[in-house]
């Protein structure tokens, strides 16, 4: 099958509350332009790729995970070292101790830079919303279903929609149809007001369904 997008590219990270710290994976830095090696950014180190544009909004974002130490859940766009500009989803949930504390944030981040001529991009980015919602509506495949709620909830592309469901499939050793049922299942009887379920809840979901798929075994 003919892909217009690379593979997806997806870096684990943790971050500290009590010093600030962070851990990269050897993905995440390469998603920054880094060689392909962990890394311990301090935070200066990782705003400082942040795009002017949502910088401030990612800065604002950060105090307000210091101050109630929630999940960091934000789609924004980064500069790597070459100069670059890529867009990002960091799917996260909070990170405990021993002792159950909560000590920080883990999770992803997940490049989803768009390819192909800006006008395109900006059709294609029209066109999303009204396939993701036809895609649920139709009743289609539990797996189309599932594409259509991850394209709506992460605004990305069929394409990048199946890369991530792929993605937690293989790294979870869980059947790609049983991970889309589990998490179309409770998506569905998620509570939410009259937008959508919150992005914290979505990333919940999409790091834990595979806990409570009856057969975890890969396909």
């Amino acid at each position: 099958t003919h892909r217009d997008a690379p593979p997806l590219l997806v870096g684990p990270f943790r971050f500290f509350f009590a010093d600030e710290s962070w851990e990269w994976s050897a993905e995440a830095a390469q998603i920054h332009g880094y060689p392909a090696a962990e890394m311990r950014p301090a935070t200066e180190q990782v705003m400082s790729h942040k795009h002017p544009d949502d910088h401030q909004k990612i800065a604002a974002t950060l105090a307000e995970i210091r101050r109630t130490h929630g999940p960091i859940n934000t789609r924004h766009r980064i500069v790597d070292v070459q100069g670059q500009t890529r867009e990002v989803i960091v799917v996260g949930v909070q990170l405990r101790d021993d002792f159950g504390n909560v000590v920080g944030n883990q999770g992803f981040f997940v490049d989803v830079t768009p390819t192909g001529h800006p006008l395109k991009q900006v059709e294609d980015a029209q066109r999303l919303i009204t396939e993701a919602v036809a895609g649920i509506a139709e009743q289609r495949g539990v797996i189309e279903q599932c594409k259509g709620i991850l394209m709506f909830v992460y605004r990305i592309d069929a394409e990048r929609a199946f890369d991530l469901l792929r993605w937690r499939s293989q790294v979870t050793n869980t059947k790609l149809r049983g991970l889309a049922e589990q998490y179309l299942a409770e998506f569905v009887a998620l509570e939410y007001d009259e937008v959508l379920p919150t992005r914290s809840d979505c990333d919940q979901l999409l790091l834990t369904a595979h806990e409570r798929v009856a057969s975890p075994i890969a396909s």
